[in-house]
């Protein structure tokens, strides 16, 4: 995206209604019936990494586009305005991608990012603990070297996706030989590895994608599991936290695109009193209010997506809380906006809208707190004492 004329280049702009016309093909009816039955998605990824969609954000030479996070968003943008978002999209090839790309071996880039580029191999990311949350510095699981190898052990919850992938990109923290100090450390676990077991949460959220507690049993790992430099692990675990408030924005905002769709459609085709509804100002005004909201957290996302591919994680760290905070926002007005919108019908499995009301509220809690946001623009932004 070009800064001073804030216009996407001609490529994204392709990207973008092709991505749209692909999941335009199966919409949320699709998704809902899906989501209601148990069952994936497994159409509309594998056509979309059979396309090269899943991959654009990854190198070439391993079959990605080669492109950037930004390109990558603007798929689960579309996709999320089609009623079709895929959640995975956010943590395959958007935080383990990056991450590998960024820091992997090789042999771990020759492993795994073909498969994460065409959709046919699937890497979840495992850092929330039941008493830490996101916070790294708490984490209790912890990886300990025996010979050559790793044995990891410890706890996490609310791990997206495990059911359907091959491994686990796991956040866990080795001793310092020189300070007994615990440090993040990045671990490829295979879901097969023994000792490894997850259980699911139920949720009264209406997806396809299921969240679980994992069990880690001392794990044992070969050395090269572990991603990247063991002293560099805090790093290489933001590069990949960026991107996925990056996606998580553009998530929100898809979703916050298709419920000011339905709403407006709705204003103008429903009549009463020989007018439709969206022509008095007590409809049309908070929808219009919505459509500000959501172009404004949409350009603060596009720009955290540029400033992240121009290689400057410390700004874009900034922006992409701001995005991810402003998305979520906005999507929670949207939908509610557009039930309101639709009286009784905004309620019905036959509108699209209802279930949208509990999943969007996800957006002020992962994948991380509204209220956290607040502390670190409060902290980095503004300079105020650190208030945890």
């Amino acid at each position: 995206m070009n800064a001073m004329n804030f216009v996407e280049p001609e490529e994204r702009v392709a990207l973008r209604k092709a991505a749209a016309d692909l999941a335009g093909k199966y919409g949320h009816e699709y998704y809902a019936k899906k989501a209601r039955a148990g069952e994936k998605t497994d159409e509309l990824w594998n056509e979309a990494g059979r396309l090269g969609y899943l991959g654009v954000n990854l190198p070439e030479e391993y079959g990605g586009g080669g492109a950037g996070i930004a390109d990558l968003a603007a798929v689960l943008e579309e996709f999320a305005a089609a009623g079709s978002p895929l959640l995975l999209m956010v943590v395959s090839p958007a935080i383990v991608g990056t991450v590998l790309s960024r820091f992997g071996t090789p042999d771990q880039k020759k492993q795994w990012l073909p498969g994460i580029a065409d959709g046919s191999k699937k890497i979840v990311f495992a850092i929330t603990e039941p008493d830490a949350g996101s916070n790294s510095h708490k984490i209790t699981t912890t990886a300990r070297r025996d010979g050559g190898d790793w044995v990891l052990s410890g706890r996490k919850v609310y791990i997206s996706g495990v059911d359907e992938a091959d491994a686990v990109l796991v956040v866990g923290r080795t001793e310092d030989a020189k300070t007994g100090r615990l440090k993040p450390a990045l671990f490829v676990v295979p879901t097969d590895s023994p000792g490894f077991e997850f259980t699911k949460i139920d949720m009264d959220i209406v997806a396809p994608e299921n969240q679980f507690s994992l069990f880690l049993d001392d794990v044992r790992l070969p050395a090269e599991a572990l991603v990247g430099e063991e002293d560099a692990a805090i790093a290489q675990l933001f590069a990949g936290l960026n991107p996925e408030r990056i996606m998580g924005a553009s998530f929100s905002l898809g979703t916050a695109r298709y419920a000011l769709d339905k709403a407006v459609g709705y204003a103008n085709e429903r009549q009463v009193w020989g007018a439709p509804i969206g022509s008095h100002q007590g409809l049309a005004h908070p929808l219009a209010q919505v459509k500000i909201e959501l172009e404004l957290a949409k350009l603060m996302t596009q720009k955290a997506a540029s400033l992240y591919d121009a290689g400057d994680d410390f700004a874009s760290g900034e922006s992409a809380n701001m995005a991810k905070y402003a998305a979520a926002e906005v999507a929670i007005r949207a939908v509610d906006q557009a039930v309101q919108t639709h009286g009784g019908n905004g309620l019905a499995t036959e509108y699209g809208l209802g279930s949208l009301v509990t999943a969007v509220r996800l957006g002020r809690i992962a994948p991380v707190s509204r209220e956290m946001v607040l502390n670190f623009v409060g902290q980095h932004s503004l300079g105020l004492p650190k208030s945890y």
